[in-house]
């Protein structure tokens, strides 16, 4: 568990770039991301000159496309992580959020409703995963373990496995529509979340009551934090976002399957320990966690445009994870 008290981080990123000055100090206090960020352009350059297409801009559409969903998902599970604790539930809370959101474009409800209705989903197992573990008491990895078994059984379930096509050109705009002239919605979304998600993390008291309990929950406790509130609001927010991202990624390819999500939960976790955030809470940052979830979708891309069985991806991903969590364990043993 971490010492040092996490949730004063923003102050001293603040702090530091006063006194270093503009970008400089900004850079300073996201090392981590920084760092990130030069290795997914040095990845990206390798898979270039093997192959040339990897850096055209149709490609880097492709990627930014590909990593949406995983990005909206990892903000929610970051949440929760940086409070201690785990969701192992967002890969089936996908899977069904999906297949609810299918179920009701192709009985007709329209585009609002049929949105509404996969959003409700995870709503309501974030709510369930946060009362069992909040309220009830009950671990993060068995509540969260159990409710992924729940959902992704729900998934298959609801319509015996069957993958439902969608036609509707206006639920399709929800994901690549244009609110903003020249700026697909997906990647407004990405921004949104981010700019809400990094701002509450790092300047609202919200934020550090977040860092707080993963800190010390009981020190957070004896200070005021209202902990079981809090964690139970990111469970919700986790299950709210798996589902925002699950409606999106059925609005785009037109088509919900009751697997979807199947590579989501390990995924959305890679990304936000690979952005910096420690499985032992009170670390981590929305930036990061958009890194990492870009980093994992540029490895897949190269691996597919390289030749690379896709078989492999997996490995690729576990090995990522483990360098990260060897960094954090280095890092932390020299403090």
């Amino acid at each position: 568990m971490q010492q040092s008290a996490s949730p004063i981080r923003g102050d001293n990123a603040s702090g530091a770039a006063r006194r270093d000055g503009g970008i400089l100090g900004v850079l300073s206090s996201y090392r981590t991301e920084v760092a990130i960020a030069i290795a997914i352009i040095l990845i990206e350059i390798v898979v270039g000159v093997l192959v040339p297409s990897a850096l055209t801009w149709g490609n880097v559409a492709d990627i930014a496309q590909a990593a949406a969903p995983l990005v909206i998902t990892s903000f929610g599970v970051l949440l929760v992580v940086i409070t201690g604790g785990i969701d192992l539930s967002v890969g089936s809370v996908f899977s069904l959020s999906g297949m609810i959101t299918g179920l009701a474009m192709v009985n007709d409800y329209g585009a609002v409703v049929s949105t509404i209705a996969g959003i409700c989903v995870g709503l309501a197992f974030g709510a369930i995963n946060g009362l069992l573990v909040t309220f009830i008491g009950l671990a993060p990895f068995v509540v969260t373990l159990i409710t992924y078994a729940v959902a992704g059984s729900l998934a298959f379930i609801v319509t015996q496995g069957h993958s439902l096509p969608i036609s509707d050109p206006d639920f399709y705009l929800l994901n690549d529509g244009t609110l903003v002239p020249g700026v697909p919605n997906f990647v407004l979304y990405c921004i949104i979340l981010l700019v809400l998600e990094e701002s509450i993390l790092r300047k609202l008291v919200a934020g550090r009551w977040i860092y707080a309990i993963g800190s010390s929950s009981n020190a957070a406790l004896l200070l005021g934090v209202p902990v079981r509130e809090i964690r139970f609001s990111v469970y919700v927010v986790s299950g709210l976002l798996a589902s925002f991202a699950s409606v999106l990624s059925v609005s785009y390819i037109s088509n919900a399957e009751a697997t979807a999500g199947s590579a989501i939960m390990l995924q959305s976790i890679a990304a936000v320990v690979i952005g910096g955030a420690s499985l032992f809470g009170g670390t981590g940052s929305a930036i990061g966690a958009l890194l990492g979830a870009l980093m994992i979708t540029v490895i897949q891309n190269g691996v597919n445009l390289i030749g690379i069985n896709s078989f492999w991806q997996g490995s690729v991903t576990g090995l990522v994870i483990l360098v990260a969590v060897l960094v954090d364990r280095i890092t932390k043993a020299r403090r």
